[in-house]
């Protein structure tokens, strides 16, 4: 994928930019295999719903995939960390908390045995993160896994366009671009081009990367972010962007540099191309269905004013597929009510709480910048994509900002508190 961007130090010379941006520890004795279970992590959350692909896939094939990954991930974890050495936190607390209110919704089978499927792979999900957590050191490895992974996932994404165009950009989806070698919709593909392009950007401006590598990384997956015309990714792009850049202006002279380029291209590129960039947003559709978000508020006041029982409100119906009535809710917070209730609620809000004020309360640094564009990323993307409450990429996202915010673990001494004290010779005693 590029050299630099995925090694562990900037290109060519010592690291003079740590000095400028804070201090930020590089990690050290990270198993490379831990590469592999976060790559496995990443092939679950693909999920097995999504476009005709150019081979047909049974579903229940990819199915048995991404779950069989997600049970690899665990045991490949496991072998890595058999003392379970863990680093306790808030973000880790609180997803097992979460699982509480998924298995006493999802043990009354509103949704069927499915929702106890999704309760076990939420537990397999997050006890991973805690095997992981062991290395979370508030350096830059999980950033470098996180570019390698999904830009894979991109790669084959651009491998379907080339093969078949018409696969990759049919019809059913109004021409925008889908996976055509793994069902992948458009927002997932946005998604993942947003998230790397953000955290690409944010390694050149801290010269953790060299420019060619990233724009290897940058200039194909902008590509395929407008082919999948994503509004939400986009502009999650760009506001995680601006808070981050936003937040090493004052310690960082190529992140001013950087901050002003872009608000002048913003300005020139709003007037010049208005037109054009309307024209993208709206994707075809009238003035009312946008502004009815593609229909998706006609699903939220269904949800809303379904009666429910005092159970229901508190925990409620069950792990599901985060729909309602047969439609997507595409609302993390609406699917999180639904299936998980306002405990649910109150668990994931308690998440982004904590994770915005320690990133607040954190110094000046590339990895605090990281943190809060993947923060913030997700925050907006939660208005209209679901997957808060479960295992999905957001959660991935949010357990990469949680490793940069992680303080580094304190040196093991080499001396063992149980061996006994050794003799010395008085003549050594003396000397000494």
């Amino acid at each position: 994928m590029g050299g630099n961007l995925t090694s562990g130090g900037p290109p060519g010379g010592p690291d003079t930019a740590g000095a400028r941006l804070g201090a930020e520890p590089h990690p050290a004795g990270t198993p490379r295999t831990v590469g592999v279970v976060w790559g496995l992590l990443v092939l679950n959350t693909l999920g097995s719903a999504g476009a005709q692909t150019i081979v047909p896939l049974p579903r229940s094939l990819i199915q048995l995939v991404t779950m069989g990954s997600l049970v690899g991930a665990f045991a490949l974890a496991l072998a890595l960390n058999l003392r379970v050495r863990i680093q306790a936190g808030a973000f880790l607390f609180l997803l097992t908390l979460l699982l509480v209110p998924s298995v006493i919704s999802s043990a009354h089978l509103e949704s069927g045995f499915g929702a106890l499927f999704r309760c076990t792979r939420l537990a397999l999900f997050v006890g991973t993160l805690w095997l992981l957590s062991r290395w979370w050191d508030g350096g830059l490895t999980f950033v470098r896994h996180h570019i390698r992974m999904y830009f894979a996932v991109l790669a084959s994404v651009a491998a379907g366009l080339v093969v078949s165009p018409g696969a990759a950009m049919p019809g059913l989806y109004g021409g925008r671009l889908v996976g055509a070698l793994w069902p992948l919709t458009p927002p997932q593909i946005g998604q993942y081009a947003a998230v790397i392009i953000g955290l690409a950007v944010l390694l050149v401006l801290g010269r953790r990367t060299d420019r060619a590598s990233a724009a290897v990384v940058i200039v194909p997956s902008l590509v395929l972010l407008a082919l999948t015309h994503t509004r939400t990714a986009t502009l999650g792009l760009f506001i995680g962007l601006a808070l981050a850049i936003g937040s090493l202006v004052l310690t960082s002279a190529a992140a001013r540099r950087f901050f002003t380029w872009t608000v002048l291209c913003a300005a020139v590129a709003a007037v010049g191309f208005n037109s054009a960039l309307q024209a993208w947003f709206l994707r075809g559709q009238s003035q009312e269905n946008f502004s009815s978000l593609t229909g998706r508020e006609k699903v939220w006041d269904a949800l809303l004013s379904a009666p429910r029982t005092t159970s229901e409100q508190l925990f409620g119906v069950g792990l599901g597929d985060k729909s309602f009535g047969g439609l997507p809710i595409d609302n993390s917070w609406l699917a999180v009510y639904n299936e998980q209730g306002l405990t649910g609620i109150g668990l994931v809000a308690a998440i982004f709480i904590v994770l915005a004020g320690v990133a607040l309360l954190r110094p000046p640094s590339l990895s605090r910048a990281c943190a809060i564009f993947l923060i913030s990323y997700c925050a907006i993307a939660s208005y209209t994509e679901a997957g808060l409450g479960d295992a999905s990429p957001y959660l991935l996202h949010l357990a990469v900002a949680v490793s940069l915010l992680a303080a580094p673990a304190a040196a093991t001494p080499l001396s063992t508190s149980g061996a006994p004290p050794r003799h010395l010779p008085r003549w050594a005693k003396d000397r000494r």
